[in-house]
Formats: C-alpha cells, sequence, structure tokens
C-alpha cells in the first residue's frame, strides 16, 4: 500500500480524533476497508497513534477552556483498567472476532446516535 494513501487515512482519522470525537471510529474502518489492514493491526495503529493526537487535542481545548475536570478520577481509574482489562482479551481473540465486535459496536453507536437526535 502507498505511503500517501495512509497519510491520507491519517489526515481522515486525524480530524475527527482533534475534535474529540474518536479518532478510531474513522481510522479504524479506513485502516481496514480502504488500506487492507488487519484488524488487529489497525487497533494497534489507532492506539499508538491516538497519545500525539490527544495531546495536542488535550492542549487546545484547555487552552479554549473548554476541559471539566471534575470528577475525573472517578472516569480515568477504571478507564485504565478496563483498558488494560481489554487489551489482553484483544490479544487473544482473532482479528475476524475483533471486526465483527467492532462491526457491532458501530452500529450500535450509530442507532443509540441516531435516536438521541431525533427526541
Amino acid at each position: 500500500m502507498s505511503f500517501y494513501l495512509y497519510l491520507f487515512l491519517g489526515f481522515l482519522g486525524g480530524i475527527p480524533a482533534g475534535m474529540g470525537m474518536g479518532g478510531g471510529t474513522v481510522t479504524i474502518p479506513l485502516l481496514v476497508l480502504v488500506g487492507g489492514v488487519e484488524q488487529k493491526i489497525a487497533q494497534s495503529a489507532n492506539l499508538f497513534s491516538f497519545l500525539p493526537m490527544s495531546t495536542f487535542a488535550l492542549r487546545t481545548h484547555a487552552k479554549n477552556g473548554l476541559l471539566q475536570t471534575r470528577g475525573i478520577l472517578f472516569t480515568v481509574l477504571p478507564a485504565l483498567l478496563f483498558s488494560a482489562l481489554g487489551a489482553m482479551l484483544a490479544a487473544t481473540l482473532p482479528s475476524s472476532v475483533l471486526r465483527k465486535a467492532f462491526g457491532a459496536f458501530l452500529i450500535a453507536l450509530s442507532l443509540a446516535t441516531a435516536l438521541q437526535n431525533k427526541s
């Protein structure tokens, strides 16, 4: 696959990530469907790219006064624990199972968003 294609896919995934909208929901399907990357590799690449993207996005949102820090510890601590557990689980599952689970998650997220906006 061409370097420029991956660069373009990173650009498309980076925009929603910078806005705090979950760049992985865009980046992972792009890498799998367009880039032909295995699901586990796409998820790993997304996690690795999240580190610098979140740093820049966090700084921008803090500069604009858009951060709510009250109660953050109650969110971060369980997220860290379950992220580690999820990573261990993902390492044991075949890519086909991860791909189907991620697809089901995206469908559920889409339906929840559509129903929430309808109200």
